[in-house]
């Protein structure tokens, strides 16, 4: 998985990157992509770690790409342009709004806006889309003039496109348009920006740390009021004099925690974990409705090859438990097939034959 922080310059991208990641700003290259793992916050692996004692813990983890920003004044404005391979091999997008006024950044476009920011930006997105949707039209126009075996298919992607097309035209996203199923493949592949999956922050300043965003941005799953100065900060420091500095800031909950999470969330990925053994436990993550032959493959393709079964408990009945070996007396260690569709939480264990 892989997200992309988007704003216009002196937004604070650089900084929301590193109250992400904790990549100190003197580590980032100004002029190039910045790119950095994140482990996905997974509270539940705490009751494995207790239970099985194992050498360590692994989270699920996902990638975040800070965007080198556009110079005041250029053209490209958000820098889309520019950076569009990346943001269409990108699985979601964070939308940066700024928020914040400062003697010491200058404003972009002589402005602190950040609702007609987010106007920009969205036209940009469907802009973008829609160049995909005209170039790739005129080529299917012309192709389907001449009788191929691809002919039928060809017509069933420029229907779509069509649609897709009109819809940007109208300004709608197209995350409202394309239905889930083969249809929904079919538009992924172009990599269209309004498609995918958005969270939305907007950067405030130190007055405004712990207020409601100033509005919610109606397309974004979820939308964050965030100082990124502070969080940049807090996760540089020592863990019992962060939790000091929260408390007196009165942030609940750090902002790499939260976003990452949000981020997860609206990508329709779920975790289940596995243990047991004497090495570790772990999160793995894996779309909503996948399969346990799916999840086994996840972790191994000789699993998936030689499945057997996936011995599995839900999560909620091995904490009441306390241990496997009583969730499994009280019958709540079931036996599913490779046809049992995976839920958030599952701890399992796979049995296999190669």
């Amino acid at each position: 998985m892989r997200i992309a922080i988007v704003g216009f310059p002196l937004s604070g991208k650089t900084t929301l990157f590193t109250a992400i990641t904790g990549v100190p700003h003197d580590h980032l290259h100004a002029a190039e992509e910045n790119l950095a793992a994140i482990k996905v916050p997974e509270p539940r692996l705490d009751l494995l770690f207790e239970i099985f004692k194992p050498k360590r813990r692994v989270e699920a983890t996902t990638d975040f790409v800070d965007l080198p920003g556009s110079a005041e004044g250029d053209v490209e404005r958000a820098g889309l342009t520019k950076h569009l391979p990346t943001l269409r091999q990108s699985d979601a997008l964070v939308l940066l709004l700024r928020g914040f006024e400062s003697a010491s950044v200058p404003m972009h476009q002589g402005r602190v806006d950040p609702q007609s920011d987010l106007t920009q930006l969205r036209d940009e997105m469907l802009l973008a889309d829609l160049e995909i949707c005209a170039t790739r039209i005129a080529k299917l126009e012309k192709a389907i003039a001449k009788p191929t075996k691809d002919r039928d298919q060809q017509k069933h992607e420029l229907a779509l496109l069509q649609r897709c097309s009109a819809a940007l035209e109208d300004e709608r996203p197209l995350s409202d348009l394309v239905q889930p199923g083969d249809e929904e493949k079919l538009a992924r592949s172009f990599g269209f920006l309004t498609q995918k999956p958005v969270v939305t922050v907007i950067n405030v300043g130190e007055a405004d740390i712990g207020k409601e965003p100033p509005f919610r941005d109606r397309n974004a799953a979820v939308t964050y009021a965030v100082c990124a100065a502070l969080e940049a900060e807090l996760l540089q420091m020592e863990p019992a004099e962060r939790r000091e500095f929260m408390d007196d800031w009165g942030v609940q909950a750090l902002v790499r925690d939260r976003l990452v999470r949000a981020c997860f969330n609206a990508l329709g990925m779920i975790c289940f974990m596995t243990g047991g053994g004497k090495d570790e436990v772990r999160a793995w993550a894996i779309p909503k409705n996948s399969t346990a032959l799916v999840a086994a493959g996840k972790i191994h393709t000789d699993m998936a090859r030689g499945f057997i079964r996936a011995e599995t408990v839900a999560y909620e009945d091995l904490r009441a438990a306390g241990t496997f070996r009583e969730a499994k007396a009280a019958g709540k260690v079931r036996q599913e097939p490779k046809s049992y569709v995976v839920q958030d939480g599952d701890v399992i264990t796979f049995k296999f034959n190669v």
